[in-house]
């Protein structure tokens, strides 16, 4: 019977996937209109025209619109590889990986809890079409992909997840990140950081060897201003409410951001949080004794959410990092950050408003523009201080578990006849 529970479950997943990603594709293809944004143009346009050039053997040297790693140069040329147009071979890609994504999920929770109900796989499956459109005309699903897998991996095959970060990271460098649930001072934590160390460096000599500017990339970042969905962009915001037209909105670097001598002040603060982001997660790894699966998974989402909260830029698109970074979570029972993943869950409509359906009134900063890029902005930043409180929490409190136990251990009689036992590190 629980067997027979446990399959029903997994079908009723499947099925609810297929139908969600069936509306996803409907509004993508266009037989139902998003109104006033066609975000299907960067893959028929911007994507094909960079495979156009990727396959004459360089990458887009003179276009500051990549800015990409170089293996992101293969995503965007596998759809040339495969059958039919561009854009139809560019989303059954998409839909691959979303379902690997799901199905990596799936096994993970029937490992962690069989017979319990898929949390997990149920957020992937509702809260990723909530998203939008905009999920199947990025790449960022198979970078995610490749970092659930990664971060899944961290435990039981440190080797095999030091490469997926490591081949996650020359697609989009965030992947990176998964590797800070790792283990300080644990043999098998090195080994993931020397796998993603070896990967990193042998796919990029690799590159470099066979193509010409795949580093390009790295200079077109340093005049960026700050893009207007992101965090910083709110004091601009606000100030145009009160009747202050601080900095300028313009298309910069592929995407809009404010511009101006007031903006690069914002700028640097942005620099400077994320400076001390990495600053908590460093001492919190030096404070931090008990490691756990749950350990891995929530320091996981923990630094890909202060990332991507203190960025300059925050692209609809990144959700699908944090939704994949909340479904490996969850599918540890033990987790300490599940209402992250639920605030994360709702920030995704919230990120379909503001992208692509009322976009314009972010452009105009009008006071529903205002509303909805706020309420989107604050939801990510009370999930990181949330995720932060219950990541710092955790380690006091589980390792006084850990303690009393090998206390009680200790107190018990020797038992003359029982073998030694190997101890589980």
């Amino acid at each position: 019977m629980a067997m027979r529970l446990e399959t029903s479950g997994i079908v009723r997943v499947w099925a609810g996937w297929t139908v969600g990603r069936a509306v996803l594709l409907i509004l993508v293809l266009g037989a139902l209109k998003v109104p006033h944004v066609d975000v299907t143009s960067d893959v028929k346009v911007i994507y094909q025209g960079w495979a156009e050039v990727l396959r004459t053997g360089t990458y887009p040297m003179d276009d500051v619109t990549w800015q990409y790693p170089p293996l992101a140069g293969l995503v965007m040329l596998l759809p040339l590889w495969l059958p039919g147009s561009y854009f139809t071979a560019f989303l059954t890609l998409l839909v691959l990986c979303d379902a690997a994504a799901l199905h990596l999920l799936v096994r993970a929770e029937r490992r962690h809890r069989p017979g319990g109900r898929p949390t997990a796989a149920w957020l992937w499956v509702v809260a990723v079409p909530l998203v939008g459109p905009t999920v199947y005309c990025r790449f960022d699903l198979v970078v995610t992909a490749v970092a659930i897998a990664a971060t899944l991996a961290l435990v039981a095959r440190p080797r095999l997840a030091g490469v997926l970060a490591g081949l996650g990271a020359i697609l989009k460098v965030w992947p990176v990140l998964v590797l800070i649930g790792a283990a300080p001072r644990d043999r098998a934590a090195r080994r993931s950081w020397l796998a993603c160390a070896a990967t990193c460096a042998a796919v990029c000599f690799a590159v470099a060897v066979t193509t010409h500017g795949a580093f390009s990339f790295l200079g077109f970042q340093g005049s960026r201003g700050v893009e207007i969905e992101s965090l910083g962009a709110l004091p601009f915001y606000f100030a145009s409410l009160a009747g202050l037209h601080w900095g300028r909105a313009q298309m910069h670097y592929g995407s809009l951001e404010f511009l101006g001598r007031d903006v690069r002040v914002i700028g640097y603060a942005m620099i400077g949080l994320t400076v001390l982001a990495f600053g908590f997660l460093l001492l919190w790894r030096l404070r931090h004794r008990v490691w756990t699966a749950a350990t891995t998974a929530d320091a996981a989402l923990t630094a890909v959410l202060l990332f991507t909260v203190t960025s300059r830029v925050i692209s609809p698109q990144y959700l699908i990092w944090l939704l994949g970074a909340a479904a490996v979570a969850l599918t540890v029972p033990d987790t300490r950050i599940r209402p992250v993943a639920w605030m994360l869950a709702v920030a995704a409509p919230l990120t379909f408003l503001e992208f692509p359906l009322w976009f314009g009134e972010l452009v105009k900063r009008s006071v529903l523009g205002t509303s909805l890029i706020s309420a989107r902005d604050l939801l990510l930043v009370a999930a990181a201080l949330v995720a932060c409180v219950r990541l710092w929490r955790a380690g006091p409190e589980d390792a006084a578990v850990v303690a009393t136990a090998r206390t009680a251990t200790a107190q018990q009689p020797p038992v003359p006849t029982a073998r030694p036992t190997a101890t589980v590190r």
